[in-house]
This record gives C-alpha cells, structure tokens and sequence, in this order.
C-alpha cells in the first residue's frame, strides 16, 4: 500500500520516480497487537521504501514525532540544499485482535488519577480533560456529537475513506456505547490501514509542474513542558502550551488568526476538535460548544467555519491529521472539485495541543 501510494503522488506531481532523491516518514503509534514490530508491516521506514523502490536517496529521515514536524524537517533540507524533490508519508497499519489492554486491576498513586482499567492510552486522558471542560463551561452531555456527524458527512463523499457513502445520524451516535465516559465510540477515530504521501520540492521547480503550487509558509509544534504522568493530560495543560504553540504559529508566518480563512482542525478525537477551535480563535474560550450546536461548522452552511471539511480522522479513519493535510492542499491547488472554496490560506492542526503541531500553507 504504502508503495502503490507513493508511487501515485510522484506520478500526480508530474514527476519521476528518479526525480525523488529525498524520504522521510514518522513510523510513531504502530498498533503491533499480537504481533511483532516488523517494518514493512508494523511500519514503514524510509529505508524499507526506498530499497523496494531500488532508490539510494541523498536524504532519509524517521523522526519519532508528528507529520507537521516531518513536513519542516523536508522544507528545511530542500532550502539547505540536501534534496531537491522529498517525499513525506504516513503509513499506518490497523492489526487484527484487541490492543492496548491494561490488565493492571488496580492504580495507585498518582496513577489513579490518569490510568483506565481496560482499554488504555489518550482516549482516557482526553476524557478527563473534556470533563473539565464540560463542568468548567456547561458543555451538555451530548455536545459532541455534532462534530462526529459533521466529519462523517464529510468523509462519505471522499472516495478513498473508509467511511465512504456512510455518513453517522444523530440517533445511531446516541445509541453507540462509551468508550471512556463522556466519550462515545464515534467520538474515536477507526484503526485503519492506510497510507498517505506528499511531494515537496523548491518553489522555482514546482512552477514547472502541472499543478498549482501550495507553499509551506509556517510551522509550529509543542512538546509538554512539565513533567506528568504517562496518561496525565489536564486540560489547562492543553491549552496554556496550546496558546504557545499557535503564537509561535503565527509570528513564523508572519500573519494574525484572523487572516487564516481556512483552518482544519485535528479530530482524532472530537473532544480535540473543541480545543484546537478556541485555541485558532473560531470560538471564544468556553463558547466552541455553543458554536458547534448551533451549526457553525456545517460545511453546507455558507455563513459556517468548515473546520472539519475533509472529514478528518473521525470521517475518514486514524490517519493522525493527514486528511486535514490534503484539504489544504487540495482546496489551495483548485483541486477540490464541488467543494472547492475562495480560500489563500490554509491550516492543518495535528494532535492533542499541548504536543501537537500545525502546518500552514498559502497560494
């Protein structure tokens, strides 16, 4: 898969396989299940593709961080002059059985405060912190669910995601067991197995090319400043380091939230969709589920902030933000088709904010 897809965005770029003289992915949160971490499986590393592809690139990179990083990471050696045409993917693989399972029966310590009994990792830490901000700002029980039924909606009309053609109704969400209460099983994005590929290179070349060009005009990513525990995520902690990391943003790039006109928020969760809109300034801090209810993100709506137009992970599958990646891309190069929109500036969130990252991205 992850050969088949890279090979289709250098042939969509205009290019050559031969063209390519650059690698890098970010091989982070494989679901390994009963099996072994094996590459090629498990994951993909640069080494791994380039040696299927019969390759020997100048450049290769596996950061262990989130694709905004890799994505600074391919401007920075294509500037330096280290590659002149780089390839960033994600490949992630879906294992069949369960996984993630603690099967410790009881927590301790500080533990008791962050750990889940059963199923473990974000989910449960994301959980807390949408309590917080549900008690903190009078969020309902179900608000939430208008942001599963947006990115449904829209990740059935794309054709390469796995909920194609299957948008979610209002009573099927309800009806949905929790996962870790508040937090539905729509509100969680689908494992999948699924690839996703983006040719960079200078933009003196990309003018020769068939398509538009989309620049990289900024990037900025956050690491958790305070030590906590391994499922310790407090929402003040999300969005005081959130707050930094969009200024940081914003300074790059030379511009205000304000002129941003199309910001694509990250979804992995739906509880992160709220964060990151008041973070970007959509909605005032403690207002974005008041926004939401009222259909400020309805992508059919002309007057709505279409905050999750790609369907994102929620309508498409665990993809970690890349589907927020191809929106702006595809909506900056006029590739969007009927849901194409007069936009000049757009902007990928990844993550949960307080070590997530965004990339923005002009025409």
């Amino acid at each position: 898969m992850t050969i088949a897809t890279v090979r289709e965005a250098i042939a969509d770029a205009g290019l050559e396989l031969s063209d390519v003289d650059g690698f890098i992915t970010t091989p982070l949160f494989p679901s390994l299940g009963t099996h072994a971490a094996e590459d090629g499986t498990a994951f993909v590393t640069t080494h791994w593709l380039s040696r299927r592809l019969g390759l020997t690139p100048r450049y290769q990179q596996d950061p262990q961080g989130q694709l905004p990083g890799a994505v600074a990471m391919a401007v920075n050696a294509i500037h330096a002059g280290a590659a002149e045409t780089i390839v960033v993917y994600r490949a992630l693989h879906n294992p069949g059985g369960s996984y993630h399972q603690n099967s410790t029966p009881q927590a301790a310590g500080r533990e008791q405060w962050g750990m889940a009994m059963g199923h473990f990792g974000p989910i449960a830490a994301i959980a807390m912190a949408w309590n917080e901000y549900a008690q903190r700002y009078g969020a309902s029980p179900d608000a939430l669910a208008p942001i599963a039924i947006e990115a449904r909606k829209n990740g059935a009309r794309n054709a390469w995601s796995h909920w194609k053609g299957k948008p979610l109704d209002p009573e099927a969400y309800l009806a949905a067991p929790f996962i870790n209460d508040p937090i539905r099983m729509y509100d969680c994005d689908i494992p999948v197995d699924g690839v996703a590929a983006f040719v960079l290179t200078s933009a003196e070349r990309a003018r020769d090319l068939p398509h538009r060009p989309v620049q990289v005009t900024a990037y900025s990513e956050m690491l958790p400043l305070r030590l906590r525990a391994p499922s310790h995520w407090p929402y003040d902690d999300m969005m005081e380091l959130g707050e930094i990391m969009v200024e940081r943003l914003c300074r790059a790039g030379g511009v205000s939230l304000e002129e941003i006109d199309y910001p694509q928020v990250y979804d992995g969760f739906a509880p992160l969709s709220l964060f990151w809109m008041e973070l970007l300034g959509i909605a005032p801090r403690g207002e974005a589920h008041r926004m939401i209810a009222d259909g400020g993100i309805d992508s059919d709506r002309e007057e709505a902030v279409p905050v999750l137009a790609s369907g994102g992970s929620l309508g498409n599958g665990r993809m970690h933000g890349t589907p927020q990646m191809i929106e702006c891309y595809l909506q900056l190069a006029r590739r969007a088709g009927e849901q194409q929109r007069d936009v000049s500036l757009a902007l990928a969130c990844q993550g949960v904010p307080q070590m997530g990252g965004a990339v923005l991205y002009s025409a």
